[in-house]
């Protein structure tokens, strides 16, 4: 029978984002591919420490043990540039943790943005900006830059949260264009005018509906549910309420929102104690992923929201 694997949540994860393998990075960009080889080679048996996402994928897989084995609700396929023979490091890592991971794909060097649909992935962290910039812009596909892991970060073992930006991430990036061009007052006064008005998908939505389908697909009831799904973002009165009507008729359930009118987003994340959040703002990455592990989300290479990127923000704007 074949595989219906819109009941499935897939994650790919590069192995940089699931191990520490930033000093085997740098040996790579210094003496290349040859040295790089030869270090794998030389280091096979040294464990690899684990990486941001390792806590993410590790609680995702045991959503697992709540349904029947022969039917898992999640996924992790294991995509590398890696050969086969420098990836055998990775592999023993994953068994030493213990990981149930049976899918990998190395592709040498070659890029991973083709194999996205291949795998029928839904979610794609990586510590590589031109992969998540390439599969940004081709591939349907929710996928973040991930950040080194912060420090200190003792994550939940028993469930799993993730925590959104809304604005372009789980969003269209049209109501934060309107904000970027004519300003907070000009937003505030559409967002209410269009209260009723659900907002168009962004590049994370198709994920919170995968994440809400799981939801109801675990024998749990959803307020106790081992997998929790949070929304903290800058809005705030009277612009919150488009958000929640807009989760409504999309029939998505979210646990917990948070509406932070500008006031940093860190304390509130660490209290959460996501095991990853995802934002498309470096000012509201800068502070939060030294609390909890975050995911850069990046505009596709046409976006108008490009041209705000370099901004210099003295500090944090007071509400949106």
């Amino acid at each position: 029978m074949p595989v219906d694997f819109s009941k499935i949540l897939v994650v790919g994860v590069s192995s940089r984002a699931l191990f520490n393998l930033e000093e085997e990075e740098q040996i790579f960009r210094e003496k290349n591919i040859r040295g790089f080889r030869d270090f794998q080679l030389a280091n096979e048996d040294k464990l690899l420490e684990k990486g941001t996402a390792f806590p993410l994928v590790e609680a995702l897989l045991k959503l697992n043990t709540h349904v029947d084995e022969q039917y898992p609700i999640v996924e992790v396929v294991i995509m590398s540039k890696n050969s086969p023979e420098t990836g055998v490091r990775v592999l023993k890592a994953i068994e030493h943790y213990n990981l149930p991971i049976s899918r990998w794909a190395f592709s040498a060097g070659e890029p991973l943005a083709p194999f996205i649909k291949a795998f029928n992935v839904d979610l794609f962290l990586s510590k590589d900006e031109k992969d998540v910039q390439k599969i940004i812009d081709t591939a349907d596909c929710a996928t973040a830059l991930v950040f080194d892991p912060p420090e200190n970060y003792k994550p939940e073992t028993d469930r799993v949260k993730f925590a959104f930006d809304a604005d372009a991430v789980v969003f269209s990036e049209e109501s934060e264009i309107i904000f970027k061009e004519k300003g907070l007052e000009e937003f505030r006064k559409h967002e209410k005018e269009n209260e009723n008005v659900p907002l168009k998908d962004g590049p994370f939505a198709a994920l919170l509906r995968k994440l809400s389908y799981i939801q109801d697909f675990l024998p749990i009831e959803k307020e106790l549910s081992p997998l929790r799904i949070a929304i903290v973002t800058a809005r705030n009165s009277p612009s919150h309420m488009r958000v929640i009507k807009t989760f409504r008729k999309w029939n998505v359930y979210v646990d917990e929102a948070y509406f932070m009118g500008g006031w940093p987003k860190a304390p509130v994340l660490e209290a959460i104690g996501t095991h990853i959040f995802f934002d498309d703002q470096d000012n509201h990455l800068s502070d939060s992923k030294t609390k909890v592990p975050c995911g850069k989300v990046l505009y596709k290479s046409n976006s108008i929201l490009k041209n705000y990127e370099k901004e210099i923000i003295v500090e944090p704007k007071k509400e949106k």
